[in-house]
Formats: structure tokens, sequence, C-alpha cells
């Protein structure tokens, strides 16, 4: 067997693979002679089925497979002897009167190569790291939904602001029937507000969908419809008022400092609002960095060129899938996944560069992180490191969940690489200011 390689261009190459029969023709007959010994065929005996037959049967597919086998065998040592950086997989090229009973066989395949190119992450302009903090307002806020939310409901004879009703909203027409608890502060319109304040149980308001809640999304769940149905309703539904509370707000005492972070971890009110802080701008940080991430990865894709051998990748594109697409369909195909392939490349050219690797260990360590946060989200706050040795064990059992933590933690390690060395400004925000900054 010979294998050279014709380079087209710095991005296409050719190779070309001459087989001849002595590769091939000793694995034909070994598996000719099997299929002799095995074939049943009417009017000859097991084992005694003439050779002639048996080829002329079974002779031109057993030398297709076993050719076959020694291209994808030899091509592809080939290709990592020799170093190719390759795109996709290298495509036959269909040759005129190729003739399989000729002995020596000749087979081309197109080739699209990697590029060559350089990476910076010292960007010209620098990019925005934002560094979210709680800002008093929305700690206070905060504060006042814990005593809410722990605090006692008093019932009432009759609504006034600030209040909780409980009651059914009806509307035959559209089959709205449905029992819901509102807070009154949730209210937007004030004909609306109006007409349950100084209501009593027992007693029906008719209320317009439209406008009713501050915030939209409370509609669907109020009514007992769907979100879709919600957006578009402007009805008159009656409310039938059955219970009314006021919600008397807990005192921030020791008692519910210990309710909420276990005994003596909290103190005095001062300490609510730092653990508050912390806890909130620690799950800020992971918003800033999938931020960061983002824009690190826009950045390098628009800071970096290079070429890509398109017209290979159409093609492999085009005969790669399911089924075969048209010429526009590939195209289009191309076009949705460039932008991805070029970060691919770029992100495997960091990795190489700054020797980024998830070893095994590490990995086991991420993946008890990742059961130990699952488990708190349940209230299982402190396993024993034992428990979370045995479930990391069985959790990287499985190569699905292997592959996903390994993407998990070396995206881990490209963004720190990152706030290492890229070209980064450190940019405090609060979280509302983030949010219309980031996604507006």
């Amino acid at each position: 067997m010979n294998i050279t390689k014709e380079q087209i261009d710095e991005l296409n190459a050719v190779v070309k693979v001459a087989i001849s029969k002595e590769d091939y023709q000793d694995k034909v007959d070994s598996i000719l002679k099997d299929y002799r010994k095995q074939a049943n065929i009417p009017g000859f005996r097991k084992g005694q089925v003439p050779m002639g037959l048996i080829k002329k049967q079974y002779g031109k597919a057993v030398l297709v497979d076993e050719v076959n086998k020694l291209l994808q065998d030899n091509l592809n040592k080939y290709l990592t002897e020799e170093k190719l950086d390759v795109l996709g997989n290298p495509l036959p090229r269909q040759q005129e009167n190729f003739d399989w009973e000729n002995e020596n066989l000749d087979f081309e395949f197109e080739l699209g190569l990697a590029p060559s190119f350089d990476v910076s992450l010292k960007t010209k302009k620098p990019i925005v790291h934002y560094k979210i903090v709680a800002d008093k307002k929305m700690i206070d806020d905060q504060v006042e939904r814990i005593q809410k939310q722990y605090g006692k409901l008093v019932s009432k004879k009759e609504v006034e602001k600030g209040d909780e009703i409980t009651g059914t909203f009806t509307n035959e027409a559209e089959e709205i029937d449905n029992k819901t608890t509102i807070e009154l502060s949730k209210i937007k319109g004030k004909k609306a507000l109006n007409a349950l304040v100084g209501k009593k149980v027992g007693d029906t308001v008719s209320l317009s969908t439209k406008g009713l809640f501050k915030e939209e999304y409370l509609l669907s769940s109020a009514l007992g419809i769907s979100r879709e149905k919600a957006e578009k309703l402007n009805i008159e539904v009656n409310f039938i008022v059955e219970e009314i509370n006021e919600r008397q707000p807990a005192t921030l005492d020791q008692e519910l400092f210990d309710k909420l972070f276990g005994k003596d971890n909290v103190k005095s009110e001062q300490e609510l609002k730092e653990r508050i802080k912390e806890d909130s701008e620690k799950q800020f940080e992971q918003q800033a960095d999938q931020k960061l991430l983002n824009d690190v990865t826009e950045r390098l894709i628009d800071d970096t060129k290079f070429e890509l051998p398109a017209d290979f990748l159409r093609k492999w594109i085009q005969i790669s899938g399911e089924k075969m697409l048209t010429d526009d369909e590939a195209k289009e195909e191309f076009e949705k996944s460039e932008k991805g392939l070029r970060y691919q490349l770029i992100e495997g050219k960091i990795i190489k560069e700054n020797n980024l690797q998830v070893q095994f260990e590490e990995l086991k360590e991420f993946a008890k992180g990742f059961v130990k946060s699952q488990m708190a989200q349940y209230g299982h706050i402190n396993p024993e490191e034992q428990e979370l040795e045995n479930i990391a064990n069985r959790v990287l059992g499985n190569q699905d969940e292997v592959k996903r933590l390994s993407e998990q933690l070396m995206s881990q390690k490209l963004l720190d690489l990152y706030k290492e060395k890229a070209n980064l400004k450190v940019k405090e925000v609060t979280y509302d200011n983030f949010v219309k900054e980031a996604y507006s």
C-alpha cells in the first residue's frame, strides 16, 4: 500500500491511496474459506461447496468490505503520523470507470485542512468584566421579603391596602374557575385596587384582566390559564372574596436567624444584611462570569482572522448527515455553523498553547462540588466525604456525564485564563444596571 499527499493550497489537499492485491488477498481468501465451511447451499454438503461458487456469490462483497477497512485504518493512521489537522472527514473522490476487478486499486480523498493563525488574548479594546454588587435597596427589599415570608397571617373582616385576599376568579364564557390568593401590593390599576378595598368575605368584584397586575406573568397563575392565553386576554372576570388576611412581618430576632442560617450563624440584623449581600453577590458572580465568557468568545471570533476551506466544508456538510442536502441547504448549514467552528478552532489553540488539561482527580473534585450543590438544594447541607465520593464515582461511571462535566471544567479553566490574561476592564454595577447594560 502506498499513500501520498498532493497539496492543492494552504487549506486543501488530496490524499492518494494505492492498494495492491497483496494488501488484501490473504484476508479475503481467509474469509471466503470460512464462508465455505459454513455455507448451506442446496445440492451441496456443508463445507463442500465449490470455492468458485462461493467467490461468485460473496467474493465482491467481501473484497469491498476488506478494502474499505484497509482504507479507513491506514488513512487514519497516515493522518495521525503526518500530524495533519483536518476539518470534518476525508471525502472520497468519485472516479469514472472504477473497476473492482482490477488487482491494483487507486483511491483519492479530499482533505480540508485547519488554517494556521495566531490568537491574542490582549484585544485592542478592553472587554468589560462586570462586578455586580448588592446595593442597599436590594438588601432592604430582601429583608422585607424574608419578614413577609416568615410572618404570620391575621384574619380580617374588610379589605385594606397591603392585604392578601383568597378567592375565586370566574368567567363562564372563557371557562375560568380558579381559586387563588392575590396580594393587593401586586395590583396595578387604581380602579381595580379601589374596587377591592373595603370588600368583605362573600362580596363579588368585577375586574378587567387588562393591566390587572404589575407583573404580567401573575395573570395566568391567578386565572389558572396558560401564559399564551393570558397575554391576549382582555375581558371582565368576577372575583368572589373568600378570605381576607393581613400578613404581619416576622420579627428580626434570633429565632428567625437560626431558622434561616442555622443556630448562632447570624446574630443581628446587620449580620443578616451582610449575609444577604455575600450570598447575593456570589450568585451574581456566576452571571457576570457567563457574560464575560460570552463577550470574550465574541471578541476573539471578531479579532482572530483566518480563512476556512469553505467549499470543502459545504461539500462535507452536504453528504455527512442522515440525508443528502441540496447545495442551498448545505450553504445555509455552513453559514449557521461557521461561527461555532471558528471559535472551536480558536479555543483549541488557546487550550494547546496554555497547556490546559482536565486531570481525572480534579474532575472528581469538580464532580463532588457539583453533587454537593445539588444536595444543598434539597436541604442536605453537610454530606459526609465518603457519601460524596461514592456518588461522584457513580456519576463518573457515565461517559455522557464525564463529557459534560469535563466541558464545564474546561470552560472554568478558560474563564480563569481570560481573567488572568485578557484585556479586561472591571466595572462595578448594581444588578438592575447589569441587566440593562448586558441584555438591553
